[in-house]
């Protein structure tokens, strides 16, 4: 029987479903200051991408990918920023992250800079087409 895989309590507490594949979780960030989206795979005591086999790096890739362009599409965001740093979180998972000039942190990162503004009862309002972009490979 395989070990259950659970989304770590940081990541689960700091984002929101956007939907999930088999392999799979995409989640948006609980931060109002920048349109952010996290892949988080579905693999028991995953911590690098180097750990996965090459079949499975390269699809993660195409899901980073798809998700980064249709958020760039979606926000008009001038730089895209995909990153997986893991330093808190041991849990793969990659960010992705639509950056502008004149946004809260421009042009430093946006890790550990300022105060992490919640959306409350709110959504982004580019979450429902980027669902709908994503939707055929999250059912």
């Amino acid at each position: 029987m395989s070990e259950p895989v659970m989304l770590h309590p940081r990541l689960e507490a700091d984002t929101h479903a956007i939907g999930e594949t088999a392999e799979y979780w995409l989640r948006w960030m609980n931060d109002r200051r920048f349109p952010w989206v996290v892949v988080v795979p579905k693999k028991p005591g995953l911590r690098e991408w180097h750990e996965l086999d090459y079949d499975a790096q390269h699809a993660l890739l195409d899901m980073v990918n798809r998700c980064s362009l249709h958020l760039q599409n979606l926000t008009g965001a001038e730089k895209m920023n995909i990153g997986a740093l893991g330093n808190l979180v041991p849990q793969l998972h990659i960010h992705i992250i639509a950056r502008r000039s004149g946004d809260a942190c421009w042009p430093g990162p946006v890790w550990g800079q300022g105060t992490p503004e919640p959306w409350g009862n709110e959504q982004p309002a580019w979450l429902p087409a980027l669902r709908d972009r994503l939707s055929q490979r999250c059912a």
